[in-house]
């Protein structure tokens, strides 16, 4: 028995006194109807209904029945029209999660436009180079950098990002610029952990990956403090090419094996399903997919940073 049809039918009977009636408003049998009530009644293991062969009068277990059953179909249909607003209308609470970076300087500013475009929203940003599981830590969207490694979420492109190695002028002036994979056995490297959890960089050599282990000088699990590291000649570091965009745009950084670079990462939207997406999740992913341009694929002896549109408000 689906107790909210049979509470439904019920109401329905007590406010038309009749099954016949009843049953021609919700569009179904009278017998369908006589069940559905005999079946409430025997749940609930009391008469909610008195019949006799020319009236149904309520009982009074049924009137007190009644009066709660309504308020009980009343936040039904309230919570289902709320549903169906958010449905169709972004309003609520957003909650997204970016890595560190990434996130205070691109989703940020993303975040900001969003809340002006729509003043019903209320944004969270959770800024974190851990992978969370959306699900479970109730996050209704991610930015993620790299492959999806989950077939259960849904991936929307959205950018391009390479990984670079970068020294300073001043380092590279005081050491011999290295040429190939081999050479960075000779200088001060920095371990980016977030991006490489072991001492070595994998780099492409006639099409084939290759292994360039070292020792390293410096270890950080923080693209701000790799950078800010070589930038003042503290040695050679593999970073992503958005970490270092602005201060390669200064001059303050150089890259080096720019030929030998893996293949570009993909910087992606991600959410857990498309099915029955709410109105504030699709908002985001079209205001992101309009406004910007996280291309990180420039060259060097051209770039000047990432192309970005100023987000549509």
């Amino acid at each position: 028995m689906d107790r909210l049809e049979a509470m439904t039918v019920f109401v329905s009977v007590a406010d038309l006194r009749g099954f016949a009636p009843a049953a021609r408003r919700l569009g179904l049998s009278p017998s369908a109807v006589t069940r559905l009530v005999a079946a409430l009644e025997e749940h609930l293991g009391t008469r909610l209904l008195q019949r006799t062969t020319r009236s149904v009068t309520l009982t009074d277990a049924g009137t007190r029945y009644l009066e709660r059953a309504r308020r009980i179909l009343g936040d039904v249909a309230e919570a289902e029209g709320a549903a169906r607003v958010e449905r169709t209308v972004p309003t609520g609470r957003l909650v997204v999660t970016a890595p560190a970076v990434f996130g205070r300087l691109h989703v940020a500013p993303l975040m900001c436009a969003f809340l002006e475009q729509y003043p019903a929203i209320t944004g969270e940003l959770s800024l974190s180079d851990r992978s969370v599981n959306l699900v479970e830590d109730g996050v209704d969207l991610a930015v993620r950098i790299g492959e999806l490694d989950d077939s259960s979420y849904v991936a929307r492109p959205v950018g391009l990002v390479r990984r670079i190695v970068v020294g300073s002028p001043q380092y590279l002036a005081r050491h011999a610029r290295p040429r190939a994979p081999a050479d960075v056995a000779g200088h001060s490297l920095i371990q980016f952990t977030a991006l490489n959890a072991t001492p070595e960089w994998r780099l492409v050599v006639n099409g084939s990956i290759v292994r360039a282990p070292f020792v390293p000088r410096y270890v950080t699990n923080s693209a701000d403090a790799a950078v800010g590291h070589a930038e003042r000649g503290g040695g050679l570091a593999m970073v992503l090419s958005y970490q270092a965009a602005e201060s390669l745009s200064a001059g303050r950084l150089e890259i080096v094996l720019e030929d030998f670079e893996p293949a570009p990462l993909p910087i992606q939207i991600v959410y857990p399903t498309t099915r029955l997406l709410s109105a504030k999740v699709r908002a985001f992913v079209e205001l992101c997919t309009k406004a910007c341009t996280w291309d990180f694929t420039f060259r060097a002896k051209s770039s000047r940073g990432a192309r970005r549109r100023r987000p549509a408000t």
